[in-house]
């Protein structure tokens, strides 16, 4: 069974910057980024080379490599919760600030239901907490917190 393994080069490297600038102001990822799949991709910070890497693909499956950093979604880049925690001090747009009522509806994994009058991923924070990437449309925020993460509701 094969599955897809990529390490960016410096040119795509480039291209995931350029849209986390224009999305979150992002300038600079401190890593190599490696796409696991078809749209997974991984922040690596280790100190292992690209043929070290692939010499170990030939051995062993590679499950994760590193920490999930982001999802490419179309043309668009989603950061996981780990993303937007790494990158907070350089993150300045696209953040909506969540109040306390939000912030427990989005960590037990609920949309929120208000328009933000754009249509794109934002970050999601709460005070100084940064919570991931959510989804705006016309009337709600989509969340995409795994079920595995999401607060439960007490019984």
């Amino acid at each position: 069974m094969s599955y897809q393994l990529k390490i960016f080069n410096s040119k795509e490297k480039e291209e995931i910057e350029k849209k986390l600038k224009e999305s979150f102001g992002i300038e600079k990822i401190p890593g190599e980024l490696i796409k696991l799949g078809e749209e997974r991709i991984f922040l690596f910070q280790g100190n292992l080379d690209e043929n070290q890497i692939k010499q170990i693909k030939e051995i062993a499956f590679i499950e994760r490599m590193g920490i999930y950093f982001a999802k490419e979604e179309r043309e668009e880049i989603r950061l996981s919760i780990e993303g937007t925690q790494i990158l907070k001090k350089q993150i300045n747009k696209g953040i909506f600030e969540m109040n306390e009522e939000q912030k427990d509806d989005w960590i037990k994994g609920r949309e929120l239901n208000i328009s933000t009058g754009k249509k794109q991923f934002l970050v999601m924070k709460y005070k100084e907490d940064f919570l991931g990437c959510g989804k705006a449309s016309a009337e709600k925020i989509t969340n995409f917190i795994p079920k595995t993460r999401r607060l439960r509701e007490k019984i």
